[in-house]
């Protein structure tokens, strides 16, 4: 009986790796490349995601998917936070936008 059950779940669309979009999660590489451009530590990229450090890690060496909606935050965080460095949008309005940026150290 369990393993019916097995059997079926197993072609669930959100079970299934077949039926997985590969596309829409970065490479491990593409993931190292962002975060090294932004000159981040693996701590701190994993901080502006509210993540652990073993999570990043396991997201760049290629051990678990990063999660499509994880990649377009750690984007938009690392925009924002250049556009906060160039004076082109300031804390206030991203903390009314909802964003976070932990501090560097």
């Amino acid at each position: 009986m369990t393993r019916g059950i097995l059997a079926l779940l197993g072609n669930h669309p959100n079970r299934s790796q077949a039926n997985r979009r590969v596309d829409a999660n970065p490479t491990p590489a593409e993931i190292l490349r962002a975060r090294e451009d932004a000159g981040l530590t693996q701590q701190q990229a994993a901080d502006l995601l509210f993540s652990s450090w073993r999570t990043w890690q396991n997201w760049e060496a290629g051990e678990r998917r990063m999660p499509p909606a994880a990649w377009e935050l750690f984007n938009a965080k690392l925009r924002a936070r250049k556009m906060l460095d160039a004076g082109e949008i300031s804390a206030a309005l991203l903390r009314r936008l909802g964003l976070h940026l932990p501090s560097r150290d």
